[in-house]
């Protein structure tokens, strides 16, 4: 592939693309090549182009164009399924701060990642485990430090099908696709040579704005699956995605996959491969999924298709030679002409990656705090004036500080108390008495446990209402406080 059109939709309502088995409650994971070409070639029946395009694609020997799965964006960010063989990252890849997030991010929870991100490992750079969080809702692999919203999310809608004959009602709820302003979903597709690019270009672009118009997937007529104006961008592939990767490998483009071994290609569409394929199975990662449906056709819509195996995309296969596909013809038996299921490979030959090769890049953790952190109002020369004033403090006999709250308490224990008290000699009214005198003897506030706060006994005068302070010990009169809770 030599030229590439970079297509992005602005879903205008939801969308709506089953799964392989139809059921109402569930959608697919994402709005798959086979699904987009099938899109695409009703356009251009409309369009009055379908044999050609038939000819030049489905037909082919060799493909003229072919078609990546649409894949979710938001804002200038892509997102994409990453290599099998690359995810989750490998610990050598990972550049981790800390261990504690390095073993909590669940890579394996995210099913599309920045292309961007994937950049980074296909040319053998580490990436930061801290940044990175995946979404729960769409299975997108989101920045930490750039807090935003889900890309889009699956709800369920209620509707109620109305018998226009009286026949009655039939309440259900259908799986949808919502989409947040500023996401989308986007695709390439991929010309086998310049002079395709030059005949197929914008005829493309018209089946896309037709089918902006006229909706994509399921529940059309309800208004679902409509987009804004198509936004389209011409250039190279895979230098229109990945532009650090194209000047890096592009000297290395045909060699091996490293030790002899077949060149590994990364897939960014449904793949079934062609006759021609020379695929070595026992290589590279992939997995494969069961795709059906009905048919809708001029000459007769409803009946099932036939079923077939494809490899989905995100899978790694080694092949010798970039992968061409194969389009399946899973028409019903006796239908008036052929279906074609598009397994036509959309897929990036993946560098020889080592990540032993680069230097690793120690992650700064600072221990202290950093200088400009400290406000500039506060000085080296100012601390150093504190601590010199608090030296001479000392060495002047200053006053000291007071003593830790611990010490203080011994101290109050340390009070020496009458040994023998005979409660039977105290008056009936000595304890409220000596509280009274004791709130006399000091009128401030004195804080518990203090020893400067317990009052010294002195001799009194006969008479005196302060007589009888000396007849109930210190300690007694802290166990009472605390019955009082004025402690």
């Amino acid at each position: 592939m030599t030229s590439a059109l970079l297509i992005r939709l602005r879903p205008a309502g939801p969308w709506r693309y089953g799964p392989g088995e139809g059921g109402l409650d569930r959608v697919d994971t994402l709005y798959r090549s086979d699904r987009l070409f099938s899109a695409v070639t009703l356009a251009f029946e409309r369009l009055g182009l379908l044999d050609d395009w038939l000819d030049a694609t489905a037909r082919a020997s060799r493909p003229k164009v072919a078609f990546s799965s649409l894949f979710p964006f938001q804002g200038d960010t892509l997102f994409v399924p990453p290599p099998a063989t690359l995810w989750p990252p490998p610990p050598a890849a990972l550049r981790i701060a800390s261990s504690v997030f390095g073993a909590k991010v669940r890579w394996k929870a995210a099913q599309f990642v920045p292309v961007t991100l994937v950049e980074t490992l296909l040319t053998s750079q580490r990436i930061l485990a801290e940044q990175w969080i995946p979404d729960a809702e769409s299975g997108c692999l989101l920045r930490r430090d750039r807090p935003q919203s889900s890309p889009f999310r699956t709800v369920s809608r209620r509707q109620i099908a109305v018998d226009r004959l009286g026949a009655g009602v039939d309440p259900h709820s259908i799986a949808c696709v919502e989409f947040e302003p500023s996401a989308g979903l986007w695709a390439i597709a991929g010309f086998a040579n310049e002079e395709s690019a030059a005949k197929w270009g914008q005829p493309l672009r018209s089946a896309f704005r037709l089918l902006a118009d006229t909706g994509f997937g399921a529940r059309r007529s309800s208004g679902w699956g409509q987009t804004g104006a198509p936004e389209f961008q011409n250039g190279r592939w895979p230098a229109i995605l990945m532009p650090k990767l194209a000047r890096a490998t592009a000297p290395a483009n045909g060699g091996s996959g490293g030790n002899g071994t077949p060149p590994q290609h990364w897939l960014l569409s449904l793949f079934s491969p062609a006759a021609d394929d020379a695929v070595d199975w026992s290589g590279g990662s992939y997995s494969v999924t069961l795709r059906g449906g009905r048919v809708e056709s001029t000459a007769g819509s409803g009946k099932e298709k036939k079923l077939v195996r494809m490899v989905t995309e995100g899978s790694v296969i080694a092949s010798a030679v970039s992968p061409v596909g194969s389009a399946v013809n899973v028409a019903p038996n006796d239908f008036p002409h052929p279906v074609y299921r598009s397994g036509l490979a959309l897929g990036l030959q993946l560098p020889v990656i080592n990540f032993a090769a680069v230097p690793e890049e120690p992650v700064p953790v600072p221990e202290e705090i950093p200088p400009e952190l400290i406000p500039a109002a506060v000085t080296e020369e100012m601390i150093t004036e504190d601590e010199a004033a608090e030296e001479t403090a000392e060495e002047a006999g200053g006053e000291a500080l007071p003593a830790p709250e611990e010490e203080q308490i011994e101290q109050v224990d340390a009070v020496e108390s009458p040994a023998t008290i005979d409660l039977e000699e105290l008056p009936a009214s000595g304890i409220g008495t000596g509280r009274e005198a004791e709130e006399a003897a000091t009128p401030d506030h004195v804080p518990p446990f203090a020893s400067e706060g317990i009052p010294e006994e002195r001799e009194e005068e006969p008479g005196s209402e302060l007589s009888t302070e000396t007849d109930t010990p210190a300690s007694q009169k802290l166990d009472e406080a605390e019955d009082k809770h004025e402690i």
